[in-house]
């Protein structure tokens, strides 16, 4: 090992000579300390329990560390400084920066393979979930669009919608409920998750359905994000809707029933105290129309008899197609 000549910044740098010869520059534990503004042993302490270390030794076996790892760690206290946890800013840290000494787990056996599938089944989407929120907590706008593109690929609108990003913002809300510290990390995902759901929304120049289906919240509701997650899965159907994230009034609703001559009307409500009389309102006219509510906010014993209830998305976007176009594709 050669020492280079002179030091930057007063640190004790050294040249590690690679296995492909790049000789990387690399720092001991204390100047790295120095560089980051903390004490030895917490750098020790993220290595332990973290894996955020150094990836080479001197001949000595001495830690070291090269650019990458002081890059994971720079990662790292950013996550911290924007409230992320100790644990949450790791994790950040090596997804951003993925280390290239990882040694991956054995084969598992030809038997295991069926039951690890299953598994993968939950596994998929907590795994997406984890790296969102740390992403979020982060504040990394980057990061936060380039997870949601990945959930939406990776499992489809629905799934994404039911198993990471409803999960995530329901915790993140959860998180900061009565506080402001914080609340910005759910209003940037918010922000990020309309982004991505708008885009996953083909725009169809030939819908299966000669009328379109109407997607609206109840007046005042402010959980709109689901119909815009159903606007994107029946649009992947090729089923064409008219959506209304912004609650409209009930007259302003009931005029945009009677102009765009839908061939159904769902209606979205979070809130409990969902008025069902607000059907009557919108079906005005000699249109036939399907009425449908979805949404927890409704109480299905108070529904009129021509209202039918919907399940979770999933099941809200299998009968809306069923039911304007028949049997699914």
């Amino acid at each position: 090992m050669a020492r280079v000549a002179g030091t930057a910044r007063g640190l004790d740098i050294d040249r590690v000579g690679s296995g492909s010869g790049d000789g990387e520059p690399t720092l001991p534990v204390a100047s790295v300390a120095r560089r980051l503004g903390v004490a030895p042993s917490t750098l020790r302490t993220w290595d332990r329990r973290y894996g955020l270390g150094p990836s080479r030794h001197t001949d000595g076996r001495h830690r070291r560390y090269g650019s990458s790892d002081i890059g994971r760690l720079e990662l790292m206290q950013r996550a911290l400084l924007r409230g992320a946890s100790t644990a949450e800013a790791a994790q950040y840290a090596l997804e951003q920066m993925p280390r290239a000494d990882f040694v991956p787990a054995p084969a598992e056996p030809a038997e295991a393979t069926k039951t690890k599938a299953a598994a993968d089944d939950v596994e998929v989407p907590s795994r997406l979930a984890r790296r969102l929120s740390t992403a979020a907590l982060a504040m990394d706008v980057g990061a936060v669009q380039r997870m949601l593109v990945d959930a939406i690929r990776e499992l489809g609108v629905l799934q994404a919608w039911s198993g990471v990003i409803d999960p995530v913002l329901t915790a993140l809300g959860a998180r900061w409920r009565g506080v402001h510290a914080g609340a910005e990390v759910e209003y940037l995902l918010a922000e990020c998750v309309y982004a991505a759901l708008i885009r996953a929304t083909p725009v169809l120049d030939e819908p299966r359905n000669q009328r379109p289906v109407l997607l609206a919240c109840v007046p005042d509701e402010r959980d709109n994000m689901p119909v815009y997650a159903l606007a994107a899965a029946l649009a992947g159907r090729r089923i064409g809707a008219q959506l209304f994230g912004i609650a409209l009034p009930q007259e302003v609703l009931a005029v945009a029933v009677r102009r765009s001559a839908p061939a159904a009307v769902v209606l979205w409500a979070n809130r409990a105290d969902a008025d069902p009389r607000l059907f009557a309102r919108v079906s005005r006219g000699r249109q036939r129309t399907r009425l449908f509510a979805c949404g927890p906010g409704w109480d299905p014993a108070l529904l009129p008899p021509k209202v039918e209830l919907l399940g979770d998305l999933s099941a809200a976007a299998d009968r809306v197609e069923h039911v304007l176009v028949g049997a699914p594709r």
